[in-house]
């Protein structure tokens, strides 16, 4: 294979890839271990969710039982978890931004991850 007489770059791009692979693991590891908690407006719920979005529990103040009717108890149970879930997309950005060395990132609707980065967030988990 011939490169513009650039053969030896082979030997550097590989070793490239493979930081970039083990900053990635590292990252996702990262992810993993992250616990972020988020609460609706009023502090009735507390959601807690991994770093990846993933629900991992939510807690009920038993005065909100008492005291909301449904609507307005899953209203917070939809703000808590949201919140939660946009810390962990907080989170999400820092670790990508670190992994891309601090260059800037593209605008939203310009980055083709931005639509795959969302739908991960609203499942609640990478697998």
């Amino acid at each position: 294979m011939t490169n513009g007489g650039k053969e030896e770059d082979l030997p550097r791009l590989l070793g490239e890839i493979e930081r970039v692979a083990d900053a990635f693991a590292g990252g996702r590891s990262e992810l993993d271990e992250r616990r972020v908690t988020g609460t609706d407006g009023a502090g009735w719920v507390v959601a807690t969710v991994s770093g990846s979005a993933q629900l991992l529990q939510v807690r009920i103040d038993p005065r909100a039982m008492r005291d909301l009717d449904h609507v307005a108890l899953s209203q917070a149970l939809l703000d808590a978890i949201g919140a939660a879930r946009e810390s962990a997309a907080e989170g999400l950005r820092e670790i990508l931004d670190r992994l891309n060395g601090g260059r800037p990132q593209p605008a939203q609707e310009d980055d083709p991850s931005t639509l795959h980065l969302d739908a991960i967030l609203r499942e609640g988990g990478l697998g």
